[in-house]
């Protein structure tokens, strides 16, 4: 328990389950309100109870998945942005040197 009191409190895994808990109860309240409130639907299947959650979870479920693929193409290797060994361990010559204090 003393380890869980250094930590941030958005990393504790008390808050964790406490945010779970809650934002469940609040979806939860969010569809079971659609049995009290009408909702009127402008295709006829967006009517239908639950319609919102469904499609707003389906969505994203889509969204993260794409996102996967696209990593898959787009990734780049670990060591992208390193610089190769030649450079790294080159000295740089005084030629070189001198050219580059004289502006040219």
């Amino acid at each position: 328990m003393n380890d869980e009191k250094q930590l941030h409190w958005l990393v504790r895994p008390s808050t964790i389950r406490k945010l779970w808990i809650g934002f469940s109860v609040v979806l939860t309240l969010v569809v079971l309100a659609q049995t009290v409130i009408y909702v009127k639907g402008y295709f006829g299947f967006d009517a239908w109870f639950g319609f919102g959650a469904v499609y707003g979870f389906v969505s994203c479920l889509v969204m993260v998945l794409i996102a996967k693929l696209l990593g898959l193409f787009l990734k780049r290797p670990q060591d992208y942005y390193d610089e190769p060994e030649q450079i790294k361990t080159s000295e740089p010559s005084h030629d070189k040197v001198k050219e580059n204090s004289n502006g040219v």
